[in-house]
């Protein structure tokens, strides 16, 4: 069974550490089994293609590549970046919460 992680897809996130740090960005997608989030404009690699039939050039294509989920933390409405809750919600299920901000996180 895959740890349950904080962050999910379509999550605005600011990268804390690495060479992308203070960069911000949409998660595209979260892998559970190796624990690695896909920030959408962050820590861009160049991947190269040989040519072939249906393109005789080549070319270098620029794309995401992962990120440790350690080195990302979700930002809340006020814009800051934030420690995630869970706590009940008015309704009786849980809900997501800014543990700085004390705001639910959507």
């Amino acid at each position: 069974m895959y740890k349950r992680l904080k962050v999910k897809k379509g999550d605005q996130v600011v990268v804390i550490a690495g060479s992308s740090k203070g960069k911000e960005g949409r998660v595209l997608m979260v892998s559970r089994k190796d624990d690695r989030v896909l920030v959408e404009g962050v820590n861009m690699i160049k991947k190269h293609h040989k040519p072939s039939p249906t393109n005789p050039e080549g070319r270098i294509e620029e794309k995401e590549a992962p990120v440790h989920i350690s080195n990302v933390m979700v930002k809340d409405e006020a814009g800051n970046a934030t420690r995630l809750g869970r706590r009940r919600g008015e309704d009786g299920k849980l809900v997501r919460y800014s543990k700085k901000s004390n705001q639910e996180i959507k």
